[in-house]
């Protein structure tokens, strides 16, 4: 497995060997124990998929809070995302600071986003399906996010507003400036 830094070092890319003959290919997804070695252990207990039908479905940014915070390992099986994490642990001197990547069914490539990170996507092909792992489970009490296209944050997403589909929800979430983030830099979320 290649695993690749971002500009935020806990963000990281990790793109699986793929093994390839007349038939396809196979990849060996996650592993434990390549994880572990490489200094990520993560104990993944659920894994999530969205399917999106629209090219510019965007979702996010969202979160976990504490005690519900999750990291994620992001991957596409079909199309193609833009993936976005941003630092959003008060204390971080990346506070407020963004990555992004492609992250696509040709490429391979996977996306991990630590605790304490909003993160977000949007399609980048019709029908991409998303699957991804998460290391704590899902609480509706702990759900929240800020809204997209926050011009302090100013994430080049690729798209207008007009061109994007929302959900209800991600229309509603706060500006950065009028949220209080429930992760601090150094605690592990």
């Amino acid at each position: 497995m290649d695993i690749v830094e971002t500009a935020l070092a806990e963000v990281k890319i990790l793109t699986p060997r793929r093994f390839g003959d007349q038939r396809g290919f196979f990849s060996e997804s996650w592993s434990r124990r390549v994880m572990a070695d490489a200094g990520l252990d993560f104990d993944f207990v659920q894994d999530n998929e969205s399917l999106s039908a629209a090219m510019g479905t965007l979702r996010g940014l969202h979160y976990q809070a504490p005690p519900f915070a999750q990291a994620k390992l992001v991957r596409v099986v079909r199309g193609a995302i833009m993936d976005v994490a941003v630092d959003v642990r008060v204390g971080s001197p990346d506070y407020g600071r963004w990555v992004k990547a492609e992250i696509s069914a040709e490429n391979g490539a996977q996306i991990l986003i630590p605790r304490g990170f909003l993160h977000g996507f949007v399609t980048l092909a019709e029908d991409t399906h998303v699957l991804y792992k998460a290391d704590n489970f899902y609480s509706a009490e702990c759900d929240g996010g800020v809204v997209w296209d926050d011009v302090d944050l100013g994430i080049d997403w690729g798209f207008s507003p007009d061109e994007v589909v929302l959900s209800d929800k991600d229309q509603r979430l706060p500006k950065l400036t009028k949220w209080t983030s429930p992760f601090v830099y150094g605690d592990g979320a």
